[in-house]
């Protein structure tokens, strides 16, 4: 980048600086450690010798152009905006239709739902160990009659929809689309995705059913099924976020999720799918945390070693097969129940760093989110705090603005060295299967965790509210309040579809579901049949429990 009388000049002129500097800090110490989560240790500043042989072309290259560092498309954000998707889902159908037909009203361009924990782990409403959550974290959906009210006067036509769900995804997706067929819209006019990412259930949020094999076969069913009849439908959303809200760093978010992505598509290719056909209906569910620039650095390097994994170890062709295309949370671990508002800054700095990073969607969480599920108001100022990002401060106006910036490129070629270094010892242990099955990644994650909550509370990193600036007093804020009788009238409501519905046909598919489950037939298009039966979720998973069995985390000590 430079010829070496510039460089030796440079050097010289750097060298006369830390002599200065080293005057001042015997008048002025300073903290004594400035480092990332990852334990990289950062220098004091930054500067074109930390670019010393820096290939442009290589690392970075034009927005839209391999290997993507720096955008995956060439104008971004000046020609659209990322999606503005709150995820929301509370109680019933019902309250939950009303809150996303609310968030559309004002301005929110794609819907995220959130469904609760007996729906996310199979169990109808009234099964017992449903009692007490139903609708809680979520809304409840136990049937197709659900799926009809939650996306009553929503044209799905119009309207992407992200659904986070896992060991169900192949149910709710199937719902999703007999609604749409209802609506008579063709399905390849609907877009949307399903989370559909099991082996980070395994660990980091617990919501499986089926062991990972077993599970990884109805993944790789719903790709091909989705590849021939839901052409614009992302068949999974493979989930970083979580693997972070369980105590990650930021090197290990990327790299557990990137090497849970290769056993997807090696899963895919060895059941006889090609790569392109596939691989470019994958995405991707990012955390954007607190280190504002190790985020922005961490999402150019994730979509660096994508592009070179796709191209390089699975030949991909399709430029599409090469980009990676991500949905971007705020994270919720960080979110304090004291002084709640602090935490409306939180997010806009985290959200900002998404925005930054190119992000394709974003959530933003709402500032009452330690303490209950978030009001009509904290919702509304989440939604609009991405609506100032992207419209009065500027930070859309460039591609990729901090591009070339000697600290945030530095960061991102360190951030993809550490990733490559855990991909490489995970394909030594055999892959991300048997990494999640011998408890690697999860011991990785607990080891993070404790590290960081010893620093927390040693004062040794700083949670504003928290372990510094506290107060002795807190001010009240009106928090979202659960009807108690949501349940009661789920389950109510359960009983009239299993009256009114024709029990033969449903018996009938569940049948075929169970025969075909035994065998190696796809299952997508037996659990739609039994979905339009109108038998239930709990039904359908509890044939599939049958057959697959039940899987049970092994703890080690």
């Amino acid at each position: 980048m430079y010829d070496n009388e510039n460089k030796e000049m440079l050097y010289e002129a750097k060298k006369a600086w830390l002599e200065k500097l080293n005057k001042v800090k015997e008048k002025h110490p300073e903290r004594k450690t400035f480092k990332l989560e990852s334990d990289l240790e950062l220098e004091g500043v930054y500067d074109l010798l930390d670019m010393e042989n820096y290939d442009y072309m290589d690392k970075l290259n034009w927005p839209g152009e391999y290997p993507y560092t720096r955008g995956i498309q060439p104008t971004m954000y000046r020609g659209r905006l990322w999606t503005m998707r709150q995820y929301a889902g509370f109680g019933s159908a019902e309250e939950t239709n009303e809150r996303f037909r609310y968030l559309l009203d004002q301005g929110q361009t794609g819907l995220s739902v959130a469904f609760d924990l007996p729906t996310q782990i199979g169990y109808d409403s009234d099964h017992p160990l449903a009692r007490g959550e139903v609708g809680k974290v979520g809304v409840a959906i136990d049937s197709l009659a659900d799926m009809e009210i939650l996306m009553d006067k929503i044209p799905l036509d119009q309207v992407s929809t992200s659904m986070t769900i896992n060991s169900p995804a192949a149910v709710l997706l199937a719902m999703y689309m007999a609604v749409a067929e209802k609506q008579g819209i063709p399905m390849d006019q609907i877009n949307g995705t399903i989370q559909n990412d099991i082996l980070k259930e395994y660990v980091a949020r617990g919501t499986y059913i089926f062991p990972p094999r077993e599970s990884m076969r109805l993944i790789v069913d719903i790709f091909a099924y989705a590849g021939e009849n839901i052409p614009t439908w992302n068949t999974i959303s493979i989930s970083g976020y979580h693997i972070r809200e369980a105590g990650s760093t930021a090197v290990q978010e990327v790299a557990f999720t990137l090497s849970n992505a290769i056993a997807y598509v090696e899963a895919a290719i060895k059941a006889g799918m090609d790569v392109d056909m596939f691989a470019p209906r994958l995405s991707f569910f990012f955390n954007a945390h607190s280190n504002f620039f190790e985020e922005i650095a961490k999402f150019r390097a994730a979509r660096r070693i994508w592009a070179r994994l796709m191209k390089e170890r699975f030949k991909a062709k399709n430029p599409r097969s090469l980009m990676l295309r991500f949905h971007t949370q705020t994270a919720g671990s960080t979110l304090t129940a004291q002084q709640p508002d602090i935490n409306i800054m939180r997010v806009a700095f985290q959200a900002l760093s998404a925005v930054l990073g190119g992000t394709q969607s974003l959530h933003t969480n709402s500032r009452d989110e330690a303490l209950a599920l978030p009001s009509e108001h904290s919702v509304l100022l989440a939604l609009r705090t991405q609506q100032v990002i992207g419209y009065e401060i500027g930070a859309t106006d460039t591609v990729d603005p901090l591009g070339g910036s000697y600290f945030v490129e530095t960061l991102t070629d360190h951030i993809e060295q550490e990733v490559w270094s855990y991909i490489d010892k995970i394909d030594e242990i055999g892959g991300a299967v048997e990494a999640i099955e011998n408890g690697f990644i999860q011991k990785e994650i607990q080891s993070s965790a404790y590290r960081y909550q010893k620093e927390v509370e040693s004062a040794e990193h700083i949670v504003v509210g928290v372990n510094k600036f506290t107060t002795s007093s807190e001010q009240p804020i009106d928090l979202l309040k659960m009807d108690p009788a949501t349940s009661q009238r789920q389950v109510e409501r359960l009983k009239e579809v299993r009256l009114r519905r024709n029990q033969g046909k449903v018996a009938e598919s569940l049948q075929e579901l169970r025969r075909a489950a035994q065998g190696s037939d796809n299952l997508m298009p037996y659990i739609l049949t039994a979905v339009k039966a109108y038998a239930t979720l709990g039904e359908i998973c509890g044939v599939l429990r049958d057959v697959f069995g039940e899987y049970q985390q092994q703890i080690n000590f």
